[in-house]
């Protein structure tokens, strides 16, 4: 694989809340009282409830193939209507799984905790789940992210580096996976948005995604970026400035793009010579839109902005005011 470097803000890294010391952690051996997410060539199954996020739905589909990268056993999906079995996990967002509802109003995990928060999930192993034999891991979510971050903590605790495919970090091999008895709930983040800015990608990463990734399109494109959206998950961020020179076609030129972004939960914003979630080196054309210039050209970008924001509708976004030159320069 081609090696890539991303910077990511350091404080957005720290902004999750660490995990509390009676949080689930990897026990060494099987006993009565660990939970046995692998043991003896089997795994515990994951139950998902359909109606919760998409965004959930990738996250443990994710941790599925960590569980398998870690011990070569592929747990089974399961949907929250099914059985529950005698081990099972248990994945899903506050208001939007059934079975994590029925757990916070019987009191399980501190679920309680999640509701009206941002960003904040719970990992616990819990006795007797709805009254039924067994034990359960529970990773729930205030909201969608949350959820998904409580499952990459979840892999991460395994033993998955958040960096595994974008720098080969290959997990170590077990035969088995038991999880010892607790709850760590996490605080709201500090720092509400954290993301990646990816600039000047001219000289790596485009040419390296369109041989590699978006090669249909020649381009960075929903392929590439949903390898980037998966990372900034593990990583606990939540926003992409995507790319924005003049190499790069314009993110919204693919509609797969943005529709990714909704996949994956990731807010989209634009940097600091984009107003509007517009990218003014691909997209503003002066032989036909005229001058870039509110003061004198107000009709044409009025009706350029308003126009992205339609496109937009129903995006998580982050809009950014004002104005500069197309790009890096004066109007």
């Amino acid at each position: 694989m081609y090696a890539l470097v991303l910077w990511v803000s350091g404080a957005g890294l720290r902004a999750a809340a660490q995990p509390a010391s009676s949080a689930p952690a990897l026990a060494p051996a099987y006993g009565p009282a660990v939970f046995p997410l692998v043991h003896q060539r089997a795994a515990a199954p994951l139950y998902v409830d359909g109606q919760d996020a998409e965004v959930v739905q990738v996250a443990a589909e994710a941790l599925a193939r960590d569980i398998t990268a870690l011990t070569g056993v592929t747990p089974a999906r399961r949907a929250a209507g099914e059985a529950l079995a005698r081990y099972p996990v248990i994945i899903g967002t506050v208001g939007r799984s059934r079975l994590i509802d029925q757990l916070a109003a019987g009191g399980a995990g501190n679920l309680a905790q999640l509701k009206g928060q941002w960003e904040t999930f719970s990992i616990s192993v819990i006795d007797r789940p709805l009254g039924q034999p067994g034990k359960a891991l529970v990773v729930a979510g205030s909201d969608r992210r949350g959820t998904a971050y409580g499952v990459f903590e979840l892999s991460r605790r395994l033993g998955v580096s958040p960096w595994h495919w974008w720098a080969d970090v290959t997990p170590r091999h077990q035969d088995n996976l038991y999880l010892t008895a607790g709850t760590q709930v996490s605080a709201p983040p500090t720092v509400k948005y954290r993301g990646i800015f990816l600039n000047d990608e001219d000289w790596g990463l485009q040419p390296w995604a369109a041989q590699n990734q978006d090669q249909d399109i020649q381009d960075i494109g929903p392929h590439t970026y949903a390898r980037l959206f998966e990372l900034l998950l593990r990583l606990k961020a939540n926003l992409i400035w995507p790319a924005m020179h003049p190499s790069t076609r314009a993110f919204f030129h693919y509609p797969g793009n943005p529709r990714m972004a909704d996949r994956y939960a990731i807010l989209v914003g634009t940097s600091h010579a984009e107003p509007m979630l517009r990218n003014n080196v691909d997209e503003w054309q002066e032989k036909t839109r005229g001058p870039f210039d509110y003061f004198h050209n107000k009709a044409a970008v009025y009706s350029y902005w308003e126009q992205r924001v339609r496109e937009a509708a129903g995006l998580e976004a982050m809009y950014s005011l004002g104005m500069r030159g197309v790009h890096d320069s004066g109007m």
